[in-house]
């Protein structure tokens, strides 16, 4: 929910409508420093989002601006969000209202921001007893922000994690229960999300993702279309012309879902197929550290390359890391 889902109401229409008993706040749409934006095709449909309240851009309403649409030179409008604006008792307000609606968890995801607005979430969704804190690092996102946003703007992933580790680590010391937190900020492969985990260890209890996973979606998705107008391209023909020979896990699912098989998009076969994988490359980088469980991977599992990323992290560096256990073995 973020700042135009709580002046419509959202809240209550899914608590009273649907019974959900979850719900995500969000600092920032998107979890990034603007409000998430839409294209918007026709002038009738941006002054209908004018008129709910929506920010839309250039102005609808402007005499001028209708003309330049209907000659042409304007081809599109934007729907904004508002930006919010986040108080210590506002937000203990806010959490408090939503376990009135009737909301038994309450999760937080905040954005790239500062150490600030770090340390807010961590301090503030602590004494809330949030039950989940989402930190969504740069890059990342699936495309509602701008592109340089996505990928430029904002703390870096590994910076912020850093971040929470520390200030988890203080209040931790001051006898503060952190909420249960899930990292995001560009993961798309097993190692990077082997690593998050490690170095946030005990705190960090998922890596979030988006692009990661919507791709192998999408190119399914391409591939059922493709197939039907019988326009596979080389980069795919290559592997086969049928489904059967394109997705390593379709047997997989075809032997679980039988002649429920034609009702499943190819989009959610790629997403299937590519966690399959992902699966397997976790459980391998788990073996080889000795890691048999999710919760058992933890700091010491990593080693900085760089003196920099060891100061920054606080894990020691590769020519450090072990020394003690290392000299040991050596003064026997």
């Amino acid at each position: 929910m973020n700042v135009e889902d709580t002046r419509f109401g959202v809240a209550e229409y899914v608590s009273s409508k649907h019974g959900l008993d979850t719900i995500e706040l969000k600092w920032g749409q998107g979890a990034k420093c603007i409000g998430g934006e839409i294209k918007v095709k026709t002038l009738k449909r941006a002054s209908e989002l004018q008129k709910r309240g929506y920010i839309v851009s250039p102005d609808p309403s402007l005499h001028e601006n209708q003309t330049a649409f209907r000659k042409g030179a304007l081809k599109e409008f934007e729907r904004h969000s508002r930006v919010g604006f986040v108080t210590k008792e506002g937000f203990l307000e806010e959490v408090d209202r939503l376990r009135g609606l009737g909301f038994k968890r309450i999760t937080l995801k905040t954005g790239a921001y500062s150490a600030l607005e770090l340390a807010m979430a961590l301090r503030y969704g602590a004494e809330a007893k949030l039950d989940l804190l989402t930190i969504d690092g740069a890059p990342g996102g699936t495309g509602m922000s701008p592109w340089p946003m996505m990928n430029e703007w904002g703390i870096p992933t590994f910076y912020l994690q850093a971040l929470t580790y520390k200030y988890c680590e203080k209040l931790s010391k001051r006898g503060i229960k952190v909420p249960d937190i899930a990292v995001a900020g560009g993961f798309s492969s097993e190692d990077s999300v082997f690593k998050a985990l490690a170095m946030g260890s005990p705190y960090v209890k998922a890596v979030c993702m988006g692009r990661g996973l919507m791709i192998p979606g999408m190119v399914g998705k391409n591939i059922a279309q493709w197939l039907k107008d019988g326009k596979l391209p080389k980069s795919v023909s290559k592997y086969g012309n049928s489904v059967n020979e394109i997705f390593v896990a379709y047997a997989e699912l075809e032997e679980k879902f039988g002649s429920k098989m034609k009702n499943i998009p190819l989009g959610a076969v790629g997403i299937y197929t590519y966690c399959q994988k992902f699966k397997v490359g976790l459980q391998q980088l788990m073996a080889g550290s000795r890691n048999f469980r999710i919760s058992t991977i933890s700091r010491k599992d990593l080693m900085a390359l760089t003196e920099e990323a060891s100061k920054i992290s606080g894990i020691p560096y590769v020519m450090e890391a072990y020394s003690r256990e290392a000299n040991k073995i050596l003064e026997e």
